[in-house]
């Protein structure tokens, strides 16, 4: 537990931040008047970190921009989901050459229109393990329940001529317990009808990193990232962790 860790090295008068055997140790002070890159080892105490708590140190950062953000929050999503569910699903947009459709009303008070899109390759349903499905008017809990049996999931929203993915503040894609992002500054999404060059591949593999670039998406990178401040008798450092 990092938590738990990063409070008992507080605890200690002296910790060891770094290996480098092979490198004698170097005051702060040395270190803060020099000019990057170097590569010091050094003896410190560990005064402060930040955050506090761990789930905090993970970040979505942009390859192509460098921007960070903050991973949204399931209440994030779900008011975005509701947000679309009134739109009904428009019927001309339902089985096509490349997937086909079920649509199905809640038996809830307020009687909700799901529709899934099923994408075909070869003109036959996959195996579940093997399908992406697109899914209209579908909650929080319905999503997490395709996605834990389909290998992904795409929330969409219809439009006159095509369908097209939700608000980029949303997961554009869900495969198992894992959501996936897109850039607002760097992505130009595309119509969802850009997947129907992947379903007619030998052997669809619906990796995220593929069904991102034809939909024109930048997709985000989950980082890893802390700030620690580092004191010995000659000065202070700030040290920063950025990891995938």
């Amino acid at each position: 537990d990092l938590d738990l860790h990063l409070q008992r090295c507080q605890q200690l008068s002296v910790t060891v931040l770094t290996d480098h055997q092979d490198l004698s140790n170097t005051d702060l002070k040395t270190i803060t008047n020099s000019t990057a890159p170097q590569q010091y080892r050094i003896r410190a105490k560990l005064r402060t970190y930040k955050p506090q708590k761990l789930h905090q140190s993970v970040k979505l950062r942009c390859p192509k921009c460098n921007s960070l953000q903050e991973v949204p929050d399931r209440d994030d999503f779900d008011s975005i989901l509701r947000g679309s569910a009134g739109a009904a699903s428009n019927p001309e947009l339902h089985n096509t050459s490349w997937y086909e459709s079920v649509t199905w009303t809640t038996q809830d008070q307020k009687q909700r229109e799901i529709t899934i899109h099923f994408v075909k390759h070869d003109e036959m349903l996959q195996h579940p393990e093997d399908t992406l499905l697109m899914i209209e008017g579908g909650t929080l809990k319905e999503i997490w329940k395709l996605s834990k049996r389909f290998k992904c999931v795409i929330p969409v929203r219809s439009t006159e001529d095509d369908l097209e993915l939700l608000d980029l503040s949303a997961p554009f894609l869900l495969q198992g317990n894992v959501k996936y992002y897109g850039c607002k500054q760097c992505s130009t999404p595309k119509p969802v009808k850009s997947l129907s060059s992947l379903a007619a591949e030998q052997q669809p593999s619906w990796e995220p990193t593929e069904i991102a670039q034809v939909l024109g998406i930048e997709l985000l990178q989950y980082v890893f990232i802390m700030k620690f401040t580092l004191v010995d008798e000659t000065g202070a450092l700030k040290a920063y962790l950025l990891d995938y």
